[in-house]
């Protein structure tokens, strides 16, 4: 008889990802890992697995490609796996002036930061209908509360995953299915290394991924429809929505004007998972 629940985590071979498949696996869940980096993720499987006594398969995909998630899904099908939790991590950013940025990026973003997020929980969610509970936790970021100029379509990616959560929420929430949105600000991850400037972290201040993981987690745990890890970063997110738009974007432009210098020379965000 099946007693383990297993969690699905995308972009699980750094940052937020590998923070989620250790703290899962200490709670003592089944992992499936999903990311391009093989080595990284078979190391990751070997070393939770050994530590909590889990198992943690390892599922090597890109997410940008467009039949992404209906490959996971027949992979999962094709080796008995069911999927309790998923955890919608996998993403990367771009930044700068719009015109500096290549279109074929900002074009794999949004098939990784919405469409494989989107099409990941149609294949998985029904699922955890049938079963009559689940989980889903979708990571989006205080990027998504406002507009984001010179990250026009990194915040315009968080605002959306933001959004389709909470709508998602109030359909499932009587049905057994709990879905959270993650909302942290910037935390020490490769993100910012490859994007090529830590002024993209708008705020200055950093995280690490163990409390904003934890956070999440906690936030799971009481049912609660959003979390924003951070004292700083909550004022920053419930502020904002309360301004009037244009004046919110005049303002976020402003503030970014750092990031619009770093990157003239054209550098702009690659994927880190």
């Amino acid at each position: 008889m099946r007693t383990a629940t297993t969690a699905l985590i995308t972009g699980a071979s750094s940052g937020l990802g590998a923070e989620f498949a250790a703290q899962f696996a200490a709670r003592g869940h089944d992992l499936v890992l999903v990311a391009r980096s093989a080595d990284r993720l078979h190391d990751l499987a070997k070393r939770l697995g050994e530590a909590h006594g889990i198992t943690a398969h390892v599922l090597v995909q890109d997410l940008s490609a467009p039949d992404a998630a209906r490959r996971t899904a027949a992979e999962l099908a094709d080796r008995g796996l069911t999927v309790d939790l998923l955890v919608n991590n996998a993403g990367f950013g771009t930044c700068g002036p719009f015109e500096t940025i290549d279109p074929q990026r900002d074009h794999d973003q949004l098939m990784v930061n919405v469409v494989a997020l989107v099409d990941l929980t149609h294949e998985l969610l029904p699922g955890m209908l049938a079963r009559g509970r689940g989980a889903v936790v979708n990571v989006a970021s205080t990027a998504g509360f406002q507009p984001t100029p010179y990250f026009a379509v990194y915040g315009s990616s968080k605002t959306f995953v933001l959004n389709f959560s909470l709508a998602l929420r109030q359909e499932y929430r009587r049905r057994g299915i709990r879905v959270l949105a993650l909302c942290p600000g910037p935390v020490e991850t490769e993100f910012f290394n490859v994007i090529g400037t830590r002024k993209a972290a708008v705020t200055g201040g950093f995280s690490t991924p163990e409390p904003v993981v934890r956070a999440a987690l906690r936030a799971l745990d009481a049912d609660r429809s959003y979390v924003v890890p951070g004292l700083a970063n909550r004022i920053g997110a419930h502020l904002a929505p309360r301004r009037p738009r244009a004046l919110v974007a005049a303002v976020a432009e402003r503030l970014s004007r750092g990031v619009r210098d770093a990157m003239a020379g054209g550098r702009t965000g690659e994927r880190v998972a």
